[in-house]
């Protein structure tokens, strides 16, 4: 028995004080989300693998837990991420001709870390907006992942957004590019300019001017107006190009009071993202807090690609990087069978209050609340007194 009280690794509990804050976030963010129209959803935490991985590409299947459902002998996938699960409840079970807005939240596993730092339980939360293919939608998601996070009194923040369209475009023109595709976007999110250029002694290599428009373009990445402005001037004239660009001065003229960059080499997710990405970062927390993006493509498997735009966090990792959890005040009661005593603090309760009643030979150790008033018999009335 020695040791049986250890986690696996990257696995933590959450202590008391914690778990109210994580607790009070994901009531006052869902609240925020039906006054958006969001309506609330909660996918199974275990379904058939099939389901589970239609249209999310070979990472999240990496992540995907796998094991046997003994009822059918079929492989189940214990979730890794809640978005294709809303896909299949939109595209199959609601079935709807216009836009839907959903929202979630749920525990996810992942079967390895995404980074070193990163636990493999997360409390994923999200919004979502399917039927509506024009850039209105991003923006609304965009505005609501940043009232999310000011509603979270996270502080300074940076908005990253990016477009896979743009190195798409690209490499349409050049099949030799094409059949590195996995390479290629691998090498510009790592801006690996040398390994890029490498790869014009192998095989059947991408052409000389596709090797140096995505050299041009691992290097577009700052303001938004200067990479606009040099990505117009040095990139190909190519028409996937001039509408991903359009598409990101669109929403960053119509966020004025964000502060935004652009980097149109962070190609992550590329296979599943299908329009504009982005990636929110805050001081105080080492990656990115909030993540998401048009993925048009995802419902396809369930027989409906519906537009599709959305985000998700962890709420557990936006709670961490906050300052401490403060403890509340209580009402410290005696033990007592005085009927007088229990209508009391029963009526306090009502009021929403917290009140502790003491039990017999213990001193009252807790983590959560501090004692600053008690209930006291007072000329035959239970009376507060501060403490």
């Amino acid at each position: 028995m020695k040791g049986n009280w250890l986690l696996p690794e990257q696995l933590a509990d959450i202590l008391p004080a914690e778990a109210r804050r994580i607790e009070e976030l994901r009531r006052v963010m869902l609240d925020l989300y039906r006054t958006y129209g969001y309506e609330l959803v909660a996918p199974p935490l275990v379904e058939y693998i099939d389901s589970l991985l239609s249209g999310a590409g070979t990472d999240l299947n990496l992540r995907t837990c796998k094991l046997v459902d003994q009822a059918s002998g079929r492989t189940l996938g214990v979730r890794a991420d809640m978005t294709p699960q809303v896909a299949r409840i939109d595209a199959h079970l609601l079935n709807r001709s216009g836009v839907g807005r959903f929202c979630y939240c749920g525990s996810v596993f992942h079967a390895r870390p995404v980074g070193l730092l990163d636990r493999r339980e997360l409390l994923q939360l999200g919004a979502e907006i399917y039927g509506h293919a024009g850039l209105e939608a991003d923006l609304e998601i965009l505005r609501l992942v940043m009232e999310s996070m000011r509603l979270a009194n996270v502080g300074t923040m940076r908005l990253d957004l990016s477009h896979p369209g743009v190195v798409g475009a690209i490499l349409a023109t050049d099949p030799g590019a094409a059949a590195q595709a996995d390479e290629i976007h691998r090498l510009l999110s790592e801006k690996n300019v040398p390994a890029l250029l490498a790869l014009a002694g192998q095989g059947d290599a991408p052409r000389n001017e596709t090797l140096a428009a995505l050299r041009t373009l691992a290097m577009l990445y700052g303001t938004p107006a200067d990479v606009l402005a040099e990505a117009r001037q040095t990139l190909p004239p190519l028409l996937g190009i001039a509408r991903a660009l359009d598409d990101l001065q669109a929403l960053v003229q119509a966020l004025p009071d964000i502060d935004i960059s652009l980097d149109l080499a962070d190609v992550g997710g590329y296979g599943y993202y299908s329009g504009v990405m982005f990636s929110l970062y805050a001081e105080g927390w080492h990656d990115a807090l909030v993540r998401g993006g048009r993925y048009d493509n995802i419902g396809a498997a369930f027989g409906r690609a519906r537009p599709a735009t959305g985000f998700s966090f962890d709420l557990r990792k936006v709670a961490a990087g906050l300052p401490p959890a403060r403890r509340s005040g209580a009402i410290s009661a005696p033990w007592s069978e005085d009927p007088a005593l229990a209508l009391r603090m029963q009526e306090l309760r009502r009021q929403g209050e917290i009140v502790i009643q003491l039990l017999p030979g213990h001193v009252h150790d807790q983590e959560e609340f501090f004692f600053d008033r008690e209930l006291v018999r007072q000329d035959g009335a239970w009376v507060l007194r501060q403490l």
